[in-house]
């Protein structure tokens, strides 16, 4: 039998889920077979993205024209972590004629590469269309990254996406053992994560709609 998912309404740093029976918690729902996705005004739209088993929302902050927000696994805290899903908007960017997502996540790559340019890897994993909007995907790393003293590597999947006026990012970041020398990017691995990240959706905000946004979680 079809189960309709379970909704993490993020605004503000508050969220709250939606479902039949809110005494139950979102890992029991995720046990009895629903999907659990997050959905969040980011400025010009709204973005659901799925919200795979293990995380939680650490952070989520607005500030002028950037938004982000930070998801790590039980127990872990954004300055001490092994995995990160974080999704971010750029208000008014796609406005932008000269920005394209290809620049902007290659733009995205080349911060890695500036950080650790001795042991940067990258691989793009193709153009191709996000939720019908344009979007470039791909993988960056770095054998010792900087954000831990060189202690641990650093590699994420990165998807841009194009919005009717905005640019939003998700990706899927780990770290891992420390290497001196570029990390081989396991494309099979890579993909599978941000399989785990989709259907990702953008949907127009409705005047006066609030959470859980049925015009666009139904």
């Amino acid at each position: 039998m079809y189960k309709t998912g379970i909704v993490l309404a993020l605004s503000a740093c508050a969220s709250f889920a939606h479902a039949a029976d809110a005494g139950k918690t979102i890992e029991q729902y995720r046990q009895q077979g629903y999907p659990v996705k997050s959905i969040a005004p980011i400025f010009s739209q709204l973005l659901v993205v799925p919200f795979p088993p293990g995380f939680k929302t650490a952070f989520e902050n607005t500030n002028g024209s950037h938004y982000i927000r930070e998801a790590v696994l039980e127990k872990e805290n954004v300055d001490q972590w092994t995995q990160m899903i974080t999704v971010t908007g750029l208000k008014d960017l796609a406005l932008n004629p000269k920005v394209t997502p290809q620049s902007f996540a290659v733009n995205m790559a080349a911060g890695f590469q500036r950080a650790c340019p001795t042991s940067f890897s990258g691989q793009e994993l193709g153009i191709g269309k996000i939720s019908e909007r344009d979007a470039f995907v791909l993988v960056a790393s770095c054998g010792t990254s900087p954000t831990t003293a060189g202690k641990t590597s650093e590699a994420a999947v990165i998807a841009v996406i194009k919005g009717s006026s905005d640019y939003y990012t998700v990706q899927w970041a780990e770290r891992g053992a420390p290497s001196a020398t570029p990390l081989a990017i396991d494309v099979g691995k890579w993909t599978e994560k941000f399989k785990q990240l989709n259907p990702i959706k953008l949907c127009p905000i409705v005047a006066g709609e609030a959470a859980p946004y049925p015009s666009c979680v139904n």
